[in-house]
């Protein structure tokens, strides 16, 4: 499996200084790079690397490796966004969003990630150091510092390239680990998950993890952005240079201490996760213009994404099934109808009579669709 660790860089003020000139360098080339690649419609990285390679390393000062990679970051950029627009998310030919995507080269932040590989960075783990190129030199005795945990899984773990990260004046090494997979135990029924807003995660056993903290918390930002907008002063502008990324942070830390949750919940059982497959919700749900902040602020993808890491490294099986009816099904009879759901929180059967809090139905519904899909793929290996 791989991973990503970040630890933070400890650099002295000269060093911090000769870092942030190494991405102002190389994002000027990548700028430069992107442009060439544009005119003569290039993206391949070998092509590519015959027109700009000479080229970079004499007009930005970069070494030969460095140069690489600011070839191919230009590259992997570009076939990202023709991926992109491959898949119309983008919008259709002939909008004005794909239009404007389409007639200009990608652009880079001066600041924006740079790629690094064992050539151009070292790891001194015993001395928490490292040593990194730079265009005024290498710079060796940089420390760095993390977790006990993400030291452990990067002194052992550690393969492939980093990326040197500046974040609101902070920087970061961004390193790939690759963690031997651990064998998925064949579970023993499945525990559903839905995931919503009013409730976060609700799973199969009844366990509600609610929203109401984090609906919260994004409602006063939301607010507190609207006002310190208005004002348009420096201060305000500042204060939002500021907090950008504390709601993110907090509804990080949220989404991570629920996934831990519901994955604990399952190795204890002996269970798989079953989740709904929800990729496409916001193109597909039509909703009022209150309710679609709500859906364009919930992490949903995040939460998911975190489940299914973590049941992997905890050799927890995970399945995604058909949201279709999910909320509007008795669990108990299969009855499928929207006067299933007199409000939001109630689920009431009319045909059976069954009653349950509407969420941990949906659960309970996830999880049977969830042995079904395992049963049918299994059966499917089995006799191939």
């Amino acid at each position: 499996m791989r991973l990503v660790v970040q630890v933070k860089l400890l650099p002295t003020p000269e060093q911090a200084v000769a870092l942030d000139a190494t991405l102002r360098a190389a994002n000027a080339a990548a700028i430069r790079v992107a442009a060439l690649a544009f005119e003569a419609r290039c993206f391949r990285n070998y092509d590519l690397r015959k027109a700009a390679y000479e080229l970079i390393k004499a007009e930005f000062g970069l070494a030969a490796q460095a140069a690489q990679h600011v070839i191919k970051k230009v590259c992997d950029a570009y076939r990202t966004l023709h991926a992109t627009l491959a898949a119309g998310h983008l919008g259709k030919p002939g909008t004005a969003r794909r239009i404007k995507a389409e007639s200009k080269p990608i652009s880079f932040r001066p600041r924006a990630a740079q790629p690094y590989d064992d050539r151009c960075l070292s790891w001194q783990h015993h001395d928490r150091t490292v040593s990194i190129w730079t265009i005024a030199g290498r710079l060796r005795g940089i420390a760095f510092t993390g977790s006990d945990g993400q030291l452990a899984l990067l002194a052992a773990h550690r393969r492939g390239e980093s990326d040197l990260v500046c974040r609101d004046g902070l920087w970061f090494l961004h390193a790939t680990i690759e963690v031997p997979d651990r064998p998925v135990a064949v579970p023993d029924g499945f525990l559903g998950t839905d995931l919503g807003i009013a409730n976060i995660a609700t799973t199969s056993d009844g366990v509600r993890h609610s929203g109401k903290v984090l609906n919260a918390v994004q409602h006063r930002h939301r607010e507190l952005r609207r006002r310190l907008q208005a004002k348009k002063t420096k201060s305000a502008k500042r204060l939002l240079k500021r907090r950008r990324r504390k709601e993110a942070r907090f509804a990080a830390n949220v989404n991570h201490v629920i996934a831990k949750r519901i994955v604990t919940e399952a190795e204890r059982t002996g269970r798989g996760i079953a989740l709904e497959d929800l990729q496409g919700i916001r193109e597909r749900v039509r909703l009022r213009k209150p309710q679609r902040v709500a859906l364009h602020s919930w992490s949903f993808h995040q939460l998911g994404g975190f489940i299914a890491y973590k049941a992997a490294r905890a050799g927890v099986a995970v399945i995604f099934v058909d949201p279709s009816y999910t909320s509007q099904q008795c669990s108990r009879c299969g009855h499928i109808d929207k006067l299933n759901r007199p409000d939001q929180d109630t689920f009431l059967c009319t045909s059976c009579g069954f009653a349950e809090h509407a969420d941990v139905n949906a659960a309970r519904n996830i999880a049977a669709r969830g042995e079904v899909g395992w049963a049918v793929s299994h059966a499917a290996d089995d006799a191939a």
